[in-house]
This record gives C-alpha cells, structure tokens and sequence, in this order.
C-alpha cells in the first residue's frame, strides 16, 4: 500500500466485529504482537483497540446483534459522512447504520456496495484512524471480493473518486494514483482457488514472513483458507481465518 496514513477516501481503520472478544485479544496478540486496550466507559460497549509500539492499528468490537457472522470491516476516510452516504445511495449502495457521532472522535455510517459488500464511512474529529500501516502487525492492503466487478468499477470511484489500474490478473484501487488495495473476482468454478465466500472486504496485515505467521496462526486455533503464496513480481501473503471464523490476509512485501 503507497498510503502511509488516513486521507480522505482511503482506508483508515479495520475493525473486527466478533462473539468473543477476549479469545480474538489472545489469538491476534500471539499473532501479531497486538497491545489491546478496551475501552472502559459502558456506553462504549466493550470496545477494544488494538496497538503496535503504541500506536492504535485495529480495533476488537462484541457483535452488535444476535447471529452477527465474525468478520473485519474496513473504514474509509471522508471528510463528510453524510454526503458520502447520499453519494453511496446515489451510486446503488445501502445505508446500514448510521450516520451517527462517535463521542467526539469522529461520525461513521456503515454502508453496503451495490453486491452486499459492506464497509464503513468515517469522518475524523477526535480520532483519525490508524497511526501506522505497512508494518508489521499494521494494515498494509484492502481487497474487495466481489461477485460483481462491473458494477463496483462503477460504483466506487463514484463515491470516492478512485483511481483504478485494471490488468488482465488483477485490478488496483487508488487515491490519486497512490494505490492501497485490489479487486478480486470471486467465482463459483472448478477453477476458483478458494472457498467461494459473499462478497465482502478483506484486510491485509503486513508480517515479518508470511509462512512463519501462518504457522503461528494455525498454533493459535487459527484456519488456513489460502496457504503462504508468492504473487507474480510480487509479495507473499495468505488468507486466514482467526478461531471464531473471521477471514483475514497476511502480507510480506
């Protein structure tokens, strides 16, 4: 990722929703040296941030209603959540939650593309996001799985104004050139490498090796959905799954 910290319509913080937030403190801990610190005031529900060297990279979340499936849930800056959720409902996206002040951190809306792939809005007060991405235990990439590619290469540059440098392998997502994440098509074959999944958002954390934390994940009650594998002129990663089920990627530059 060419991103070294929030600006507007880029990822700027990942968030785990999760049934059991003490087993995620440990297994994420182990896995990527994460300091959590929940936050103790009952209006804030049990939230958890996690930290690298001090500063905050992530965040554990309870589920907020019953049979919440476990999964990561990437935020994008914007510098005014409620137009960004007129400009998501414009392009054929859904409002989930929200818009809704945080305290004084800042106001979020989860929102929905236009194929159910969810992901939030955030606009900055007290809070900015993360305070490091690209090292270890840090986010380094966001990938969109989706089932429709068509209509997300329509719909987010609409939203956010994204650049977008498509290949017959893969396609990148940019903020005025400087990219931070892909698209990647999800298809229901003989010939699709990985389990088919809905369409969603994955997070990429950057590791010292890839192979070796994948180890530590499967130690740690972690799954192996993608094992270690190199990219073409590219990085290593794999794409895992913690031990209440959320999927996540693993990257090595």
């Amino acid at each position: 990722m060419k991103l070294t910290e929030p600006v507007p319509g880029g990822p700027c913080w990942v968030e785990l929703g999760t049934p059991d937030v003490a087993a995620a403190k440990t297994f994420y801990a182990a896995l990527f040296g994460w300091r959590p610190t929940t936050d103790p005031r009952p209006e804030a529900g049990g939230y958890t941030v996690a930290r690298v060297g001090g500063e905050p990279v992530a965040a554990l979340s309870p589920a907020y209603v019953p049979d919440q499936p476990p999964a990561w849930t990437v935020s994008f800056a914007t510098e005014d959540t409620d137009g960004a959720v007129r400009a998501v409902r414009s392009a054929g996206g859904t409002l989930l939650t929200g818009p809704v002040d945080v305290f004084d951190e800042g106001r979020f809306a989860v929102v929905a593309d236009p194929s159910g792939a969810v992901f939030s809005l955030w606009q900055a007060r007290g809070f900015a996001g993360a305070g490091r991405f690209n090292e270890p235990g840090a986010l380094t990439w966001a990938e969109l799985r989706t089932d429709g590619p068509d209509r997300a290469l329509d719909f987010y540059p609409a939203v956010f104004g994204w650049t977008v440098d498509s290949t017959e392998r893969y396609t990148h997502w940019g903020v005025r050139g400087a990219e931070f994440g892909g698209l990647k098509v999800i298809r229901d074959d003989e010939t699709s490498e990985e389990p088919v999944t809905p369409p969603g958002w994955l997070p990429y954390f950057s590791v010292a090796d890839v192979e070796t934390a994948a180890a530590t994940a499967l130690g740690a009650g972690g799954e192996q959905i993608v094992p270690p594998t190199p990219v073409p002129g590219g990085p290593w990663v794999a794409v895992l799954r913690d031990p209440q089920g959320a999927p996540f990627g693993i990257h090595t530059p």
